[in-house]
């Protein structure tokens, strides 16, 4: 029994890799595809019987009618929530195969799932313990997925359907852009470490606002069908515009544009009415210049433009969208000084800490691509972002929803960040090494970690290293 389970995982891996990589593109891969097949081939002869022996085609459209009917008959057996722990858990095995795809290439076939509902979506309840309240919004978790995973809005439903507490789509650019030319991710794995050069690659605002208006309009008739009583606030429960989670809009500026002010006042305009919060993206290494605007006189010039057309706006009983900005974390002590009493002076809902770096840690320096240029982001930035995060916290005195971003792979992670000053963390590199089943681990493990230390809610353990 051992050996024929042996021999069908073995027939499983000559599969899929036959399945993603079907040509060759160089003599050396030529010959590694031939060998592949012909040790595939073996093992499927010492699986099958002659008279059962099938094409590659036909075996996998099998086995995956045969895991749809295995799978249905399971789902009856079980509770709801059960079954819901079982596809989280398959994500696991399922999730390596993208390592066998070009990163980029595995980040569309992400949001490419995503998109078709091929993802699992929780069906369980989060701790109560994990329920957080800011900005006069119900978040049921703390955890978000960063922007730049979903720079389109493509895929909005199905990410938050997994689990997350909020997401944030962008960065969106008023006009398309293509970005920098590929190849322009790159993986660390022996450090859990992404570099990306990606440049704001955006397919425009008004694509952007286009979908975000048909998942807020979804959002609403879905609330309508379902109040069955009085009618019910948003308020009332967790959740946002755009589904059970919270929605951010991280907005950008085009690489050629003469005018940064502009370019986030007009994405304002057009996409703030969708979103649950926006975000001021001014520290992406890759648009030339960006940074500067982290400037005490030019990040100052640039909120008060943002916010005034921010609320020139008609809004209703639950105001404008929050305002935070997202700032590096290869600043200076006097940068984050100014900063600081920029956000404080203007009253700003937020800062977003940080973005990825071009630093590049000790861990990292030998390692094939750590030389790329571009934005280190996972394990390597968790130090560094954390300590930033501090800094600001005690440099704003805890006045300022900080969100907590950078290296952040485990429950233990997202707490150290609420405890340096995090009301909200945000996942980016390790759910695109990890997959789906990162999510309710991070959540279970952060609910763990407050009950172990005593406290009764997120908001009792912000800040708990400063104090």
């Amino acid at each position: 029994m051992a050996c024929r389970r042996r021999a069908a995982v073995l027939l499983w891996r000559k599969v899929y890799s036959n399945t993603l990589h079907p040509k060759s593109y160089s003599s050396s891969s030529s010959f590694s595809s031939s060998t592949s097949t012909s040790s595939a081939q073996e093992t499927v002869k010492r699986v099958l019987p002659p008279k059962y022996r099938l094409t590659w085609g036909r075996l996998l459209t099998g086995t995956l009618l045969g895991l749809g009917i295995g799978g249905g008959a399971y789902v009856s057996t079980v509770d709801e929530a059960t079954f819901c722990g079982w596809l989280f858990t398959a994500t696991k095995y399922l999730n390596p195969l993208f390592s066998l795809l070009d990163p980029e290439d595995a980040h569309r076939f992400a949001i490419w799932a995503a998109v078709r509902g091929l993802v699992p979506r929780e069906k369980r309840p989060d701790p109560p313990i994990l329920e957080v309240e800011v900005w006069g919004r119900k978040f049921s978790n703390p955890v978000g997925l960063a922007a730049g995973f979903d720079k389109n809005a493509e895929a909005v439903e199905g990410l938050l359907g997994m689990g997350f507490g909020f997401m944030e789509v962008g960065s969106v650019t008023p006009i398309p852009q293509e970005g920098n030319p590929r190849p322009r991710v790159f993986r660390l794995p022996d450090q859990g470490a992404i570099i990306n050069r990606y440049g704001f690659n955006s397919e425009g605002i008004v694509v952007v606002a286009k979908r975000l208006g048909a998942q807020h309009g979804k959002r609403k008739l879905a609330e309508t069908s379902s109040t069955t009583g009085p009618v019910s606030s948003l308020q009332q429960k967790p959740g946002g515009k755009a589904g059970p989670g919270l929605l951010g809009v991280n907005i950008g500026k085009n690489k050629t544009s003469e005018d940064a002010a502009a370019d986030y006042v007009q994405g304002v305009h057009t996409l703030s009415q969708f979103a649950d919060y926006l975000v001021i993206n001014v520290s992406s290494p890759n648009t030339p210049g960006l940074r500067q605007l982290q400037g005490r006189k030019q990040l100052k010039d640039l909120v008060k433009k943002v916010l005034s057309a921010r609320d020139e706006m008609q809004w209703g009983e639950e105001g404008p969208p929050p305002l935070l900005v997202k700032i590096a974390p290869d600043l200076s002590k006097q940068d984050l000084h100014d900063i600081a009493a920029v956000a404080l002076t203007l009253r700003l809902d937020g800062l977003i800490i940080s973005n990825t770096t071009i630093e590049r840690p000790d861990s990292v320096i030998g390692l094939p691509h750590a030389d790329e240029t571009g934005g280190l982001s996972g394990k390597p930035v968790f130090k560094l972002s954390t300590e930033i995060l501090k800094e600001m916290y005690r440099l704003t005195r805890g006045r300022i929803t900080l969100i907590g971003c950078g290296g952040v792979s485990s429950g233990e992670d997202a707490y150290k960040k609420i405890r340096a000053g995090a009301t909200l963390v945000q996942l980016y590199t390790a759910f695109a090494y990890e997959g789906p089943a990162l999510i309710p681990q991070i959540k279970a493990e952060l609910a763990a970690c407050l009950e172990r230390d005593g406290f009764k809610s997120v908001q009792e353990a912000v800040g708990a290293d400063l104090r």
